[in-house]
């Protein structure tokens, strides 16, 4: 056993996750409690501090995404409160929920990312932008392909930029790289494995994440060896140009080329059985209880 100490699991929240987020968190709720942990189950609420002082908990589980979750509030607060938390500090879940920012850290990293464009001005858009459609439109700081679309001409622009404005003001859009998704988890700051998500819809949007049958998922991705080799260190520098620590998942896009560019960092990766990173993980020997185990025990050692 990793430790004897009581460890809340965070889940729920009210981000536009919420729901992925619950089943995140009852998953590794179930894993701890029957591996024998004092595991306690806290949907986060404006009473969280009250929460982690009633129930006793001495180490967080951040299991929640998007929102708060995933943007170094909650790390804040557990700083605050001198609560170990799993997952990346403040700096970097602030950095890599805003994919504008992130994009600038990559890039002065010299890190391969689509061209991209944040929009200031809607009337002004097409002119600006300054690369060739198809064009990615997405919220700058918002998770599971909520409110993006595929535009494949300027009169489609409107109506994406006005779905992406509903997760907040400031909008990307980038370059539609031509090629394979191809997603890198990592752990303890080294790449474990790789999975290629085929969905059988126009893009991986977030009904072909967590609608079963909208989606292929092929472990080990079908790449050579050398593209997954640039892949994995890719996402390895990703990780570390933004700080992060534990857990995360890298996704990228790989050209017919075999050249990856990275889209996000995914601070705090789904946590069900059949998440991305535990499909990951589990080709890599370590099964869904053992990796919810490895990830407690780094968080431990970060606050050592």
């Amino acid at each position: 056993m990793v430790t004897n100490k009581r460890i809340g699991v965070l889940m729920g929240g009210q981000s536009a996750e919420r729901e992925v987020s619950l089943r995140s968190g009852q998953a590794v709720y179930r894993a701890l409690k029957e591996r024998g942990y004092d595991a306690v189950a806290l949907d986060v609420g404006p009473d969280i501090c009250r929460r982690l002082s009633d129930e006793g908990v001495e180490v967080a589980f951040i299991a929640l995404h998007g929102g708060h979750g995933e943007n170094g509030a909650i790390q804040g607060v557990l700083e605050i409160l001198g609560i170990p938390y799993t997952g990346s500090g403040i700096l970097a879940s602030a950095l890599a929920m805003d994919k504008e920012l992130a994009k600038k850290v990559f890039s002065y990293h010299a890190i391969p990312v689509p061209p991209s464009h944040v929009l200031a001005d809607l009337t002004a858009a097409a002119t600006a932008i300054g690369f060739d459609l198809p064009w990615v439109v997405k919220p700058a700081a918002e998770g599971s392909s909520i409110g993006v679309s595929i535009v494949k001409s300027e009169s489609e622009l409107a109506r994406a930029v006005s779905e992406a404005r509903k997760y907040g003001p400031r909008v990307l859009i980038e370059r539609y790289i031509e090629g394979k998704e191809v997603q890198i988890g990592i752990l303890g700051g080294r790449a474990i494995g790789g999975v290629e998500v085929r969905p059988t819809v126009e893009f991986y949007s977030y009904a072909a994440k967590y609608t079963p049958g909208l989606t292929e998922y092929v472990l080990p991705p079908d790449i050579d060896g050398a593209a997954y080799e640039r892949a994995a260190a890719v996402a390895c520098a990703a990780h570390a140009a933004l700080g992060c620590r534990g857990a995360t998942r890298v996704d990228l896009r790989i050209t017919p080329e075999g050249n990856p560019y990275v889209l996000e960092v995914n601070t705090i990766p789904g946590m069900t059985e059949t998440s991305l990173l535990p499909k990951i993980a589990l080709r890599a020997g370590l099964p869904f209880p053992e990796l919810v185990e490895e990830i407690v025990r780094e968080a431990l050692h970060e606050s050592e």
